[in-house]
């Protein structure tokens, strides 16, 4: 009997260490999930992180109007809509770029009148070049679609009420206040243009500052030096004055 029982107690003990290394690979297996966990648990957490970043960004913009910096310019219309009275002209013309808005249809084209009168104004030689320097350099894209305002020889290329106000302006300042250079004068007809189509140069305008070129430069913002930027970028606007 009692080598019965130490036959079995040696069997018994060359049993466990097979029964040990079982507990062994089963604490492994159990180790290996619980990394697995701790991973996923770590990826899930980044991503809360991040989304919650997402949202109190936006939510900072909607609330404060703050602009982020995302890559894509944000302007405002109030950043590039001039206002008040003209500082050199203004009074001799009788006019106010406040007067030119969505918000009174029959204001607006009472200054445009204004400005178109002198459209018909003879220009010398040298005041003629100064002028197709100018009105060449801009146009009415946006209601007639015309490469300028004007031909190469002078004579009106457009003949919507928006391109006699621009022409019009034109003379009068080169005749008037012949000091003007021919980019101070092309940046007053930029003025009005943007007046005249505000919703369109605001979207431009964005397009011109996510490609780091100054969009309070009424050159660049509305004559033809930039003229198609924002084409496939911006959803268009309404105008002010009839074309």
């Amino acid at each position: 009997m009692r080598k019965e029982n130490q036959d079995e107690k040696m069997k018994g003990d060359e049993k466990s260490p097979i029964k040990h290394q079982k507990h062994l690979k089963g604490g492994e297996k159990t180790n290996t999930e619980f990394y697995i966990q701790l991973v996923i648990i770590g990826v899930l957490a980044i991503l809360l992180v991040f989304n919650i970043g997402k949202l109190s960004i936006k939510g900072n913009v909607v609330a404060t109007g703050n602009a982020v910096a995302t890559g894509i310019g944000t302007v405002s219309a109030s950043d590039i809509i001039p206002t008040g009275v003209p500082e050199v002209y203004g009074k001799s013309l009788g006019v106010n770029y406040n007067d030119v808005s969505p918000n009174d249809a029959r204001l607006a084209d009472t200054t445009i009148k204004k400005l178109s009168q002198y459209e018909d104004i003879k220009l010398n030689d040298a005041q003629m070049t100064r002028y197709i320097n100018i009105a060449g350099s801009i146009s009415c894209e946006y209601c007639c679609g015309a490469d300028s305002i004007i031909f190469g020889n002078g004579e009106r290329a457009c003949g919507c009420a928006h391109s006699y106000a621009m022409r019009g302006l034109g003379k009068y300042l080169i005749t008037e206040y012949p000091n003007m250079s021919d980019d101070e004068i092309l940046s007053e007809l930029g003025k009005w243009k943007v007046l005249f189509f505000p919703g369109i140069h605001e979207q431009k305008a964005q397009v011109l500052e996510s490609q780091g070129i100054d969009s309070k430069n009424y050159i660049n913002l509305a004559s033809n030096k930039y003229r198609g930027i924002e084409q496939g970028k911006s959803s268009g606007g309404a105008m002010v004055g009839g074309c």
